[in-house]
């Protein structure tokens, strides 16, 4: 596919003052008054190029500048609170800032895509509440989904970008960088959020894409992985059914994870006195962690068989690569489940995301019969990190979760594929 009008350029070496971090939501405050004030003018003005645009079938020069200048500094803003990016930006919306925007001039839009634009534009409005959030959530369990398998990944208060961000504040002011993985998870969410205004305003008519490797990133080699062999079919009987079908998995689940709370303290105290966890119970843990995803996997239709009960490597078309039992360091150990805590926050804010695709996902499965590809690839990223701090809190491995989206270098397009992962049925890593 052609790239995507709207697309993020990030220049960002992550090096942070902890002087204007610590004070940075006071610094942002003229940035956020001027954002509200050119919000009310950018609202008049998207009235007025989609009228025009109805009309003429194309985005007027006059008009997309101004709207193309209030959303790239509606990203710069929000890099610079979120902590994506340290300079003070500009008033302006001038290019230049490092985390950017990069928005094609017009081009032509079909006129009954433009006349529906609001209406198209409300399935990925909904799916920018798993990056910010909603307004007025006084810290409830917004997002929370009782019917999640994964106890790791059980509901959100909060958008994920904005979790991201609090953490980052405490790693920035005890190290003056940002975390590679929060600021790739940032520039993830912060595209997205732009593509959806663009297309909100008339910009462009291309719909935004929630696939977190477009364009495809790097990241540090994990030995917590990935295999996908989806090829993104879908049965709608059993997509209809899906709830109801997953009963059986839900209260095996349960009962497993009682087994396994004891299984990961029997491993802890073995960890804790020869520095490695035993095999037999590594192999349960295992198990139970790639079970897990499984489970998730199904549920919110990432995949479309009915997995099995064991939690066997390579019998999902979504499965969990996870490394043999080896040393660990003793006072990683000793702390595990405090250290835990911060990629217990991300996995939570990341589960709203799956539930999110999964809910959207139900209706245009029951339509079309397939998954949409986009959707996969998002679902994809939020059960690897799942999958990494399971892993991590339960002694598989003592390698820390990597929030960024992508691991390993970009791989190689393949000739006529859109996918990032290797080109469907052939299995892929995430």
């Amino acid at each position: 596919m052609a790239p995507h009008p709207v697309r993020l350029t990030v220049e960002d070496d992550l090096h942070r003052s902890r002087l204007t971090v610590f004070f940075r939501l006071l610094l942002a405050i003229p940035l956020l008054i001027w954002l509200w004030l050119w919000s009310i003018a950018a609202v008049v003005a998207g009235i007025a190029n989609w009228v025009v645009t109805l009309i003429a079938g194309r985005s007027p020069e006059g008009l997309h500048r101004f709207l193309s200048a209030y959303v790239r500094y509606t990203t710069h803003v929000l890099a610079y609170v979120l902590l994506a990016a340290n300079p003070y930006p500009g008033f302006t919306g001038s290019p230049g800032y490092p985390v950017d925007l990069e928005i094609e001039a017009p081009q032509p839009q079909r006129r009954l895509v433009t006349a529906f634009r609001l209406i198209l534009a409300i399935p990925a409005l909904l799916l920018t509440v798993a990056f910010i959030g909603t307004s007025g959530s006084s810290g409830g369990e917004y997002g929370q989904t009782s019917s999640e398998p994964s106890w790791w990944s059980t509901g959100s208060s909060g958008g994920v970008l904005f979790v991201v961000a609090l953490l980052g504040w405490f790693a920035v002011l005890a190290t003056s960088r940002m975390p590679k993985g929060f600021r790739d998870l940032q520039a993830y969410g912060l595209r997205y959020v732009a593509q959806v205004l663009a297309y909100a305003l008339v910009l462009t008519e291309r719909y935004p894409n929630v696939d977190p490797a477009e364009p495809t990133a790097t990241g540090p080699d994990h030995p917590v992985r990935l295999v996908v062999s989806d090829d993104l079919h879908r049965s709608r009987l059993t997509v209809f059914f899906r709830l109801l079908l997953s009963i059986p998995h839900i209260v095996w689940f349960a009962l497993w994870s009682v087994a396994v709370f004891f299984a990961a303290l029997a491993t802890w105290i073995a960890a804790l006195l020869t520095g490695s966890p035993p095999s037999a119970l590594h192999r349960f843990l295992s198990a139970y962690v790639r079970y897990s995803q499984h489970v998730s996997a199904y549920l919110f239709l990432t995949a479309n068989p009915f997995p099995g009960f064991t939690g066997t490597a390579g019998s999902y078309p979504v499965d969990v690569e996870l490394p043999p039992p080896g040393r660990q360091r003793r006072v990683v150990t000793a702390f595990r489940l405090f250290l835990a805590l911060p990629a217990f926050a991300v996995s939570s804010a990341l589960g709203t995301l799956l539930f999110a695709t999964g809910f959207l996902g139900w209706f245009v499965a029951l339509v079309t019969g397939r998954m949409p590809h986009s959707f996969r690839e998002a679902q994809a990223y939020a059960i690897r990190y799942s999958a990494q701090g399971e892993a991590y809190l339960l002694l598989v491995t003592d390698r820390y979760p990597f929030s960024g989206p992508a691991l390993g270098s970009p791989p190689e397009p393949e000739a006529g594929s859109e996918s990032v992962f290797p080109a469907d049925p052939a299995p892929s890593i995430a």
